[in-house]
């Protein structure tokens, strides 16, 4: 049986369908086995077990949660709201059950199937290996990218796991490698003679192995995988003509964090449900990030900050924009351990959101900078997108998390619309994403300025020349130049709707009030042309 704890299984339920309300006295221990008690039972055998209360809820399940302490389970799952059930919580307290608060709408099945899987987990051996192959190729086509070289990933036992897109720039060891999934003997005596292994075991960090061409050999770099002290497995670079640049240290290190990771959870055989993104998880909000932190053994009490990348307006809409999402999001991960072992990547609404947790301190702007502009160059150069990248506000902890997420997608949005800034942190856009969150709040209010509404949307004159004004920060002379006008023409459109409207531009207020409808006027249009 797996040792799951309650943790582990919370980190698998689908969002919103339950809440941890009260942790088990002892956090780590151990679930053996689930029971399915209905309210009616007399008598339980909860040791040690994760029990799921059924056929009761609220209020009415009190009877039968003093029953079950008389032997009382590690952890009790029943539904009901946190008022329902405040009784029954400090009973549980007591005993040091853990409280599973699970929606009265959720369905028992699918929690029970949740929670089977983790405690006496069915064989996913081929499906695993299915997906740890697939991540492996995209960690390997990556770093080649990055590095301009040709990349092989290899077991422990040099059998190879996954390998780069096979070049005429290849030795005859990587020939042969990849032809017999494993690395040639006399080839792995060679390199075993050179002392490559033997600096491999001995060091975390990157290694040289010089050309031999009288062996057939280009020059190598090398790094092991490692999980703790145990050798998961080595990732080896070829150089294909033009030698290794600066970065490649910085880059192998990145993927072999990434390599490890893969590994590690193809050993630990962990269910395919484990694969899904954790992104949306640890971004849901403090319980869901809780429980993904320590199932995944990711500090929580530190600074954490959220970087979100995305891409152009006109790129999203390039029939390869799925594709390059993946790539993008691969390149990003790569950094993104490289910088952090512990950073998360994955999927967020449309985008690519990067969670670095455990940062050293809150006064981590400059290294985000760095870490999103190696991205972003990266992104360019090797898989020919131009993303943005928003990287939001250091939080205090990995539990506040998702209070970055507003402001990040909201910083995003400034940089998609100026479209000229690839990088930036919340004090570049400060006064943008004020204004635009003033336009959206006033988009969802119902009451309009009724005469300048109808002005905007039925004299589209007028309507041009207000927007211009406004662009031209209130300048007639500069609206006019922009329009290709004469200033009396500016000034006297201005009038007529200041007229028309009682509104009066030299008020800062009216000013504003225009201002909003000329915002949402603007956008209405601009959605109308897309359709066309």
């Amino acid at each position: 049986m797996a040792a799951a704890t309650v943790d582990d299984i919370l980190a698998d339920l689908p969002l919103g369908s339950a809440t941890l309300m009260l942790r088990p006295a002892r956090t780590d221990a151990a679930i053996e086995r689930f029971l399915i008690v209905d309210a009616d039972d007399e008598s339980s055998d909860g040791g040690a077990a994760f029990v799921l209360l059924v056929g009761v809820r609220g209020r009415s399940a009190l009877p039968a949660v003093r029953r079950l302490l008389k032997n009382p389970p590690l952890v009790l799952a029943v539904k009901g709201s946190p008022e329902e059930l405040a009784e029954a919580e400090e009973l549980l307290r007591a005993a040091g059950t853990g409280l599973l608060l699970v929606d009265p709408s959720a369905d028992w099945d699918r929690l029970l199937s949740i929670a089977k899987d983790r405690i006496q987990p069915p064989s996913y051996q081929r499906e695993v290996l299915t997906l740890l192959e697939e991540d492996l190729f995209a960690i390997a086509q990556t770093t080649a990218r990055l590095t301009s070289s040709h990349v092989v990933i290899e077991d422990a036992a040099n059998k190879v796991l996954a390998y780069s897109t096979v070049t005429n720039a290849i030795d005859e060891l990587r020939k042969a490698s990849i032809l017999a999934r494993r690395g040639p003997r006399k080839y792995e005596l060679l390199l075993k003679d050179l002392g490559a292994y033997r600096e491999l075991h001995r060091t975390r960090l990157p290694v040289r192995v010089p050309a031999r061409p009288q062996d057939g050999l280009r020059e190598r770099v090398a790094i092991t995988l490692f999980a703790g002290n145990r050798i998961m497995g080595y990732i080896w670079l070829q150089e294909t003509g033009a030698g290794f640049g600066d970065d490649v240290d910085y880059v192998l290190t990145g993927s072999a964090a990434r390599a490890s990771a893969e590994l590690i959870r193809y050993r630990n055989q962990q269910s395919v449900h484990m694969r899904e993104d954790r992104i949306a998880r640890l971004l849901s909000g403090p319980a869901e990030a809780a429980a993904s932190a320590h199932s995944e053994k990711i500090p929580a009490d530190r600074p954490s900050a959220l970087i979100l990348l995305g891409l152009s307006a006109s790129e999203a809409r390039e029939d390869d924009a799925a594709l390059k999402h993946g790539e993008l999001a691969n390149l990003a991960s790569i950094h993104a351990a490289a910088y952090k072992s512990s950073a998360i990547v994955g999927q967020f609404h449309g985008d690519t959101a990067v969670v670095i947790p455990g940062l050293q301190s809150a006064n981590a702007d400059a290294g985000l900078r760095s870490l999103a502009e190696a991205i972003v160059k990266d992104a360019a150069k090797h898989l020919g997108i131009n993303p943005f990248a928003a990287v939001g506000p250091v939080v205090p902890d990995l539990l506040s998390i998702h209070s970055a997420i507003g402001i990040a997608e909201a910083l995003l949005g400034c940089m998609r619309r100026s479209g000229e800034v690839p990088v930036a942190t919340v004090d570049d856009f400060e006064a943008e994403i004020l204004f635009h969150d003033a336009v959206e709040n006033f988009t969802t209010a119902a009451f309009r300025h009724r005469s300048l509404w109808a002005l905007l949307r039925h004299d589209a004159e007028l309507a041009e020349t207000l927007r211009a004004f406004f662009d031209a920060s209130l300048d007639v002379a500069e609206c006019a130049k922009r329009m290709q006008l004469h200033k009396n023409t500016v000034y006297y459109r201005i009038n007529k709707v200041s007229r028309v409207t009682g509104l009066n531009f030299g008020n800062p207020r009216d000013s504003l009030v225009a201002l909003l409808h000329v915002q949402e006027w603007a956008g209405t249009q601009k959605e109308h042309l897309g359709k066309k």
